[in-house]
């Protein structure tokens, strides 16, 4: 199935058959090239109505999300800000023929554990004329956040979508090669302790186990019927070219920090880079380091603008000089694969 679009006509095409032509005055078909980019223009105000309430803005797609920073001394001011920027959009989205649906809006609190208490008083976000209710975790673009970023459900999520095709997978393990075997490894559990796992940076050593253990476990299965069998666990992951799961996240914040260093996309990450400038001149001034912020808190050290200095400076300057993309992933592995400890 397929839509045709004839000037101001549109008519819709199954097989041989065809739909008789109607008048369409705006839009264009589902799919169309022109489809992202008039959304975009379509949807632009929502940013310049967030930044003119000083909030923060972020979409994906149709998926808008606003954050403000709160502190005890400004909290009241904060929230006010936050109310009127809802109350704005709501108005906004009304006028244009959208609407705001408070059954599909989520608010949450995100702090320490000590922090939080102190906003104890807040307990709804007024979104649509409905009160939201505080939740206790939010599904974000696949990721669960939990209100103090501990990760324990989005590990619980992940390690359990993981078993799940580790299950599945050793009921066809026999009638699959290990190359096979080793491609839908990757595609249905690799990819899944793949994704957004920037975002694990810091957690605790409990939740990188149980990634680990998912990890391990497909290794197995996919070593099953060979001479790899009664392997250990760390020469079957150098063997398949399978960084352990707390390096995976080391590589793919260092991934991540050579794109922004060198295209200075996306804005917002590239803000909280800057270049180690020492007061005078050393050895270390033109050796490609960044600046590592202060931080008095583990939860403060966990931030890109912590983290990602932090793996980018321990990296050796032949890795961190390197001319491509393609260059510094080949001599990133080879950097982790050397320091590949017993797991």
């Amino acid at each position: 199935m397929f839509a045709v679009n004839h000037g101001p006509y549109q008519s819709v095409h199954i097989g041989q058959h065809s739909s008789t032509s109607t008048l369409c005055t705006s839009g264009v078909p589902q799919g169309s090239v022109l489809e992202p980019l008039l959304f975009t223009i379509f949807t632009s105000p929502v940013s310049n109505i967030a930044s003119l309430h000083n909030v923060h803005q972020h979409q994906y797609a149709d998926d808008t999300q606003l954050f403000i920073s709160l502190s005890p001394t400004h909290f009241s001011a904060e929230i006010s800000n936050l109310t009127g920027c809802l109350s704005a959009l709501n108005s906004w989205f009304c006028i244009n023929g959208l609407a705001l649906n408070p059954d599909k809006s989520d608010a949450i609190v995100l702090g320490t554990r000590q922090r939080s208490a102190s906003y104890s008083s807040l307990t709804t976000v007024d979104v649509a004329g409905s009160g939201i209710s505080l939740s206790d975790h939010i599904k974000v673009l696949g990721v669960t956040l939990d209100k103090h970023l501990t990760f324990d459900d989005h590990v619980n999520s992940v390690s359990r979508s993981a078993f799940y095709h580790i299950r599945a997978m050793r009921h066809i393990r026999s009638a699959l090669t290990e190359d096979m075997a080793k491609t839908v490894a990757c595609a249905l559990v690799g990819a899944r302790l793949d994704y957004a796992n920037s975002v694990l940076v810091g957690v605790t050593t409990k939740n990188v186990a149980r990634l680990q253990r998912a990890q391990n476990a497909i290794a197995r299965i996919v070593a099953w019927g060979t001479n790899r069998q009664s392997t250990s666990l760390s020469a079957l992951l150098k063997h398949y070219h399978w960084l352990p799961i707390h390096q995976r996240i080391q590589f793919k914040i260092a991934c991540i920090t050579y794109k922004t260093i060198h295209t200075t996309q996306p804005a917002y990450l590239n803000s909280v880079l800057e270049h180690y400038i020492p007061s005078r001149t050393l050895r270390s001034s033109d050796t490609n380091l960044l600046s590592v912020p202060r931080v008095r808190t583990c939860f403060g050290s966990r931030s890109f603008s912590v983290a990602a200095p932090t793996i980018w400076n321990s990296l050796p300057f032949d890795i961190r000089n390197s001319c491509s993309i393609a260059s510094f992933r080949h001599k990133l592995k080879i950097f982790y694969f050397s320091t590949f400890s017993h797991l």
